[in-house]
């Protein structure tokens, strides 16, 4: 979900919450896809710009320059949008603006912030800045970056240098025109985590030979009246007095301690089809109180008497036996502490791909330039992740093809060596696949186990090392994998190492096996010998489903990834201080 959850071991830690370890369960993964056809929610944080220059040209004749800041974002489109100004700072070459810009960070898209710093001629100090026309003022210069390049410094400041529009970054000018430092601070409200012990007495039995299996789902009720799921606790199989494990809720997400809350308590059903036992609407602020005067509060049922809605009063009471209020620790604040997030690619050569020469292949580089599923999917998670990646050096693999002269290989080196598997920089990858498509001959069949292990590996090296590294691994394929049991075992085991696997399906394969793979669309991973994941670490996306949806295929592979970093990083009680 995102924001709060009771089962930590099932690897849905809140995004604010803190560990607790609980097994995973069907019943809760059925859960999970039911919250999730009403609302996912991915990771966000309200983060505060603050701004100073140094060394800017002086364009006033009798004085310094009289600086002002304003800051645009790109959009997706590649629209420009003006978001924000700073006061003018009279009289100052190297200006520290008091106004600060309050920005959502989203770490699964990639956030391009323009800079444009002005003179503001003497003749308008009067005027607002709102009111200030630019095109009336003399630029001193400008500079660009990705808020993610910002967040993941260790201090949060990032500082560019100032450039003429029609000049790049190492133009020999440029030097000239001053720096420009934009430093990140996240707000604190995005840390206040709410924790509370629910518990219910005398609920209703709606199953027919045994007693109720409930589960609470905590809302939040927009302005407009319609209640987003934030928040579920595990499911209690046969129990009509009900504790639930903690959930932790993040405060800034529900927006306030005031905000209304809609709590609903639901009998868990296979079909998905989940019978509402009862609910209660409160807010925070109101659970706290219940929990300081024990008492409980009657849960109620919308029902139909006549023409008209009315709230029927049930026995069932709902109760707090716990409340507390803590601050957690972010997954900014692991960027912030020197924790790393490592990229590695890991390609499908298969032969059901078809002749890479030929247009019909999905391997097919077209002359005009327009980038292939493969390329694609590289370049969009590449673009996000590049920059939690300090040395940009990726592991870049491929399977099921037939390097030249040799057996099918299900994990050879993409960059054709056979003594290092790293390549520079997503054009690397690029270049290396491009590459590697003349020379194997694609084969099969699919097999996903040695490339994860591969993976798994190196991430088991790194936490050997006690390296501050968590691992992402982009698995993309066009076919179904014939080793799903191998690939289950190699999964189970790789769900303890700090690591993560994204699976792009490309083509119009049958991917349902690929979604078993995939905790939140299907059951419980489970290995050969019994042993159950830990955690959920997979997520999976037909190429298909985003390529005409509005959410970039970037959006819905890694709006689960923060959660899965904390899971594994609150889990193992590793905190972001030395």
């Amino acid at each position: 979900m995102g924001n709060c959850c009771s089962d930590v071991g099932g690897g849905m830690a809140a995004v604010g919450g803190a560990a607790a370890s609980a097994a995973y369960s069907n019943q809760n993964e059925a859960v999970d896809t039911y919250l999730k056809s009403r609302g996912i929610h991915g990771l966000f944080s309200q983060i505060e710009l603050s701004f100073l220059a140094t060394n800017l040209r002086d364009r006033d004749v009798f004085s310094k320059s009289d600086p002002m800041l304003v800051l645009y974002v790109k959009e997706r489109d590649g629209a420009i949008t003006e978001v924000f100004r700073t006061e003018v700072v009279l009289n100052s070459l190297s200006p520290t603006w008091i106004a600060k810009y309050t920005i959502t960070y989203h770490f699964e898209v990639v956030q391009t912030l323009l800079f444009h710093v002005f003179d503001v001629d003497t003749q308008y100090h009067n005027v607002e800045v709102k009111m200030l026309k630019l095109e009336e003022q003399q630029s001193l210069g400008e500079a660009s970056c990705a808020l993610s390049e910002i967040v993941t410094k260790p201090n949060r400041s990032l500082t560019l240098d100032l450039v003429r529009r029609d000049e790049s970054v190492s133009s020999a000018h440029s030097q000239h025109r001053g720096k420009l430092t934009v430093h990140a601070e996240e707000c604190f409200s995005s840390k206040t985590t709410a924790e509370m012990t629910l518990s219910c007495l005398d609920l209703e039995s709606k199953d027919l030979f045994s007693k109720s299996d409930p589960f609470l789902v905590i809302s939040t009720i927009v302005e407009s009246g319609i209640s987003i799921p934030v928040c579920k606790t595990e499911v209690l199989k046969n129990d009509l007095n009900p504790m639930w494990k903690p959930v932790f809720l993040n405060i800034q997400q529900v927006g306030s301690k005031d905000s209304p809350l809609l709590i609903e308590c639901f009998n868990f059903n296979n079909n998905n089809k989940h019978d509402l036992i009862g609910k209660v609407q409160k807010s925070l602020a109101d659970l706290e109180k219940l929990h300081i005067g024990r008492e409980g509060e009657n849960l109620f049922l919308p029902t139909l008497v006549g023409h008209d809605h009315h709230n029927k009063i049930l026995k069932s009471k709902l109760f707090v036996d716990k409340y507390s209020e803590n601050v957690q620790h972010t997954f900014l604040d692991y960027l912030a502490a020197g924790f790393e997030l490592n990229f590695m690619v890991a390609i499908d050569f298969t032969a059901s791909n078809g002749n890479p020469r030929l247009p019909d292949s999905l391997h097919y580089i077209d002359p005009s330039g327009r980038l292939n599923a493969y390329q694609k999917a590289i370049y969009e998670v590449g673009e996000v992740l590049q920059f939690y990646d300090t040395d940009k050096r990726f592991p870049a693999w491929g399977f099921g093809a037939r390097p030249i002269d040799g057996p099918v290989s299900h994990c050879f080196n993409l960059n054709g060596s056979s003594n290092y598997c790293e390549v520079e920089g997503i054009r690397g990858i690029m270049m290396a696949y491009n590459s590697a498509l003349f020379n194997v001959s694609l084969a099969g069949p699919t097999l996903f186990g040695h490339v994860i292990n591969r993976a798994a590996l190196i991430a088991s090296q790194s936490l050997a090392n006690e390296a501050r590294k968590y691992f992402v691994l982009l698995i993309i394929t066009d076919g179904v994998i014939t080793d799903l049991q191998e690939t289950k075992d190699a999964l189970v085991k790789a769900s303890d190492l700090p690591l993560s696997i994204l699976i792009v399906g490309v083509g119009g394969a049958d991917f349902k096996e690929m979604e078993i793979l995939d905790a939140d669309k299907g059951e419980r991973l489970e290995s050969s010998t019994g042993r159950v994941a830990s955690r959920d670490i997979v997520q999976f996306v037909p190429f298909r489903d985003v390529q005409s949806s509005e959410i970039s295929i970037v959006q819905s592979l890694l709006a689960e990834l923060p959660t899965q970093f904390l899971t594994y990083m609150r889990s193992r009680d590793i905190k972001p201080s030395t």
